[in-house]
């Protein structure tokens, strides 16, 4: 069995900076991609950044882009998430999900899911 688990959340100011993490444990497996949602009270889960392993391309959601970075270690099934510049409305439970399923349309699908951390941020 597979478990993905986050790190790294907490309260901070707007303009401060967080890194999330998220490490895999128990068996083994393989993934195409990485990903980082997230969702905030009352609205729905949002993409916000994905690692692909193939080609290392990183894709971010336009309300981070610029202000944060995803980056991990395929081997290792790892994945950080750096948030910089952050903002009352970056407020969430952060999540990572691995992409252990590709469909013929490009699609993935993510078999394993961690659990989430809270983020906080005030003005």
């Amino acid at each position: 069995q597979v478990q993905l688990v986050e790190s790294g959340g907490g309260l901070v100011q707007a303009g401060d900076s967080l890194r999330l993490h998220c490490a895999a444990s128990g068996s083994t497996f393989r993934s195409y991609a990485m990903t980082w949602f997230r969702q905030a009270p009352g609205k729905e889960r949002e993409f916000v950044a994905i690692i692909k392993w193939a080609d290392s391309t990183t894709t971010y959601a336009d309300s981070v882009k610029g202000r944060f970075i995803i980056s991990g270690d395929s081997a290792k099934n790892t994945v950080l998430l750096q948030m910089n510049s952050l903002k009352p409305e970056d407020t969430a439970v952060y999540t990572c999900a691995a992409a252990t399923v590709r469909y013929s349309n490009g699609k993935y699908g993510y078999d394993y899911w961690g659990q989430g951390t809270q983020v906080t941020v005030s003005s």
